[in-house]
Order: structure tokens, then C-alpha cells, then sequence
């Protein structure tokens, strides 16, 4: 069993304090934050879930230099409890090994459903009281100038949907939207005579990079949307994975680069939620595997 410590905060003084602390605790590593635990990027933390294993114990001066907020506290007890890692807080004398710390846990749990229970009762009273006094939700509107810029840039055929929408600002679904508003893209596709289609099976995975990210449902909408958009996509079974499309090419090179291209620009629409792809395609009728 090894025993890890993790210490955070902007201030040298305290951050001393700590490791006066921990140093009691025979940690063979002790982690440094130099940053407050209400930030969301924390390069240590980060660290310390892919140094501990099962088995292994993390300990902390107070919750406070772990959690950002209850909930996020009770996600980060949940990750290491699951991974079997023993978690101890000195300063609320609580272990995830004992039974007072499984009770501590239950009563953390149910504040954490309280924070988000009062979260949603104040978004619903504030937006109550915005619409008493005439005011409408909603997001707000576009600019004209921006969304010129994003067709200009789809038209001139040079750049990912991915790209577009980080160089010009506006949501993947607005884009989508202005373009089969547009409706030139069909029109203006040169397609000629010796130009084929190819009927292309893919199956594709999509998932959370962590446990920590929820981006998967959204990531799989916006790749169907392309998919649909761009290739005709139809749903080869009843599983969310598998696909049919059709590709327009030439010949095979053309065809081969242009599935390999579909597959990147699925990976960056999937980036772009945080989530990752797995995926693979074939042509029975050209005897082709991706």
C-alpha cells in the first residue's frame, strides 16, 4: 500500500502549514497545488488519479483543498472509492475505510442533492421574476456579420465544420441551420458524370474521456447531424453505433482518403464535447476496411 498526500492553495504560508501536517503521515509523495481548489483545471490532481492504484491511500489536510464545491467532492470520494483507493481528511477525521466514514458519506451525498435541489428552485424563481418585468429568456441572437462569415467560410470548402464554428463563434446547430437555409451547398456541388457512390457501413463509439464529462449524448447528435447533412446517414440497426452512408468519389484513392477524412472530422466533432471516438467502416461491394 502506498500513501499519497495532496495539498492545495495560493498562499506559501499555508501551503506549509499542510506539509507540516502530512509529513506525519510517512506520505511517499506529497502533490502541490499552488492554486485555490475552487479552480476547475488542476494539473496534480490530474497527476494523482493516474498515479494511485488499488489499495493505495490519499490524504488530505481538510476537504477544502479538494473539492471545489460538495458535489464536485462527492465525485472526486465516488472516482477514488470506485478505483479502491482509501481516502482520509485529517482535519474531519473521515476514511472512506470506516464505518463513520460511509456515514459521513451518506450525509455529504444528501447535502450535495440539497446544493443542486437549491440551484434549480433559484434558476426557476429568477427567471419567474425576469418575466414578470417583460423580460424573455433565451439565448441572444446571432450577428449578422458573424454568421456571413461562417457561410463564407463553409462555401470556400477549405475548412472542418469544427474549425468554422471556432473561427467565426456561432453554435454547430446555427451552422447547420444557415446552410440548409442557404441551400446552395446541393446546388453548387459539381457532381460529375463518371463520379460514383459508394455504400459504406461504419460503426462508431462514442464516450466520455472521464467520468467527470457529459458530453457523450451531445457529441453523438452533432455527428449524426453531419452525418445526415453531408452523407445521407441512415441508421443500419437499432444500436446507436452502427451506420449506413454514402460517399461520392472517383476512384478508390479518392474514396479511401475521403472515408479517413469523415473519421477525423467525427473525432473533432467528439473533441470538441470532450469526448473521444472508436469506430471502424467497410464497402462489401469494393472489399475496403477502415
Amino acid at each position: 500500500m502506498r500513501i499519497y498526500g495532496y495539498k492545495g492553495s495560493t498562499v506559501q504560508q499555508d501551503l506549509n502549514r499542510q506539509l507540516d501536517i502530512l509529513s506525519q503521515y510517512n506520505c511517499i509523495e506529497v502533490l502541490t497545488e499552488k492554486m485555490s481548489g475552487t479552480k476547475t483545471n488542476r494539473p496534480e490532481l490530474m497527476r494523482l488519479k493516474d498515479k494511485v492504484r488499488a489499495g493505495d491511500t490519499i490524504i488530505v489536510e481538510s476537504f477544502s483543498r479538494l473539492g471545489r464545491s460538495t458535489r464536485d467532492l462527492m465525485e472526486l470520494v465516488d472516482y477514488f472509492k470506485s478505483k479502491g483507493i482509501i481516502l482520509i481528511s485529517i482535519k474531519e477525521n473521515f476514511d472512506t475505510n470506516t464505518p463513520q466514514g460511509n456515514l459521513m458519506l451518506t450525509v455529504f451525498e444528501a447535502f450535495s442533492q440539497f446544493e443542486r435541489d437549491l440551484i434549480v428552485q433559484r434558476t426557476k424563481e429568477g427567471l419567474e421574476s425576469a418575466r414578470a418585468r417583460g423580460r424573455k429568456g433565451g439565448r441572444p441572437k446571432v450577428k449578422e456579420r458573424n454568421i456571413e462569415k461562417a457561410l463564407k467560410l463553409y462555401n470556400s470548402k477549405e475548412y472542418s465544420i469544427s474549425e468554422i464554428v471556432k473561427m467565426s463563434g456561432i453554435s454547430q446547430a446555427t451552422l447547420y441551420r444557415y446552410i440548409q437555409k442557404q441551400g446552395s451547398s446541393s446546388e453548387n456541388t459539381i457532381n460529375p458524370t463518371n463520379e460514383k457512390i459508394a455504400q459504406i457501413l461504419m460503426s462508431l463509439r462514442v464516450e466520455n474521456n472521464n467520468k467527470f464529462v457529459r458530453g457523450k449524448k451531445k457529441a453523438r447528435e452533432n455527428i449524426e447531424r453531419y452525418l445526415k447533412y453531408y452523407y445521407n446517414m441512415k441508421k443500419a440497426s437499432s444500436s446507436d453505433d452502427d451506420y449506413i452512408i454514402f460517399v461520392k468519389y472517383k476512384d478508390i484513392d479518392e474514396l479511401k482518403n475521403t472515408v479517413y477524412e469523415i473519421f477525423r472530422e467525427l473525432e473533432n466533432e467528439a473533441d470538441a464535447k470532450n469526448c473521444f471516438t472508436e469506430g471502424d467502416a467497410s464497402c462489401d461491394e469494393l472489399n475496403l476496411n477502415w
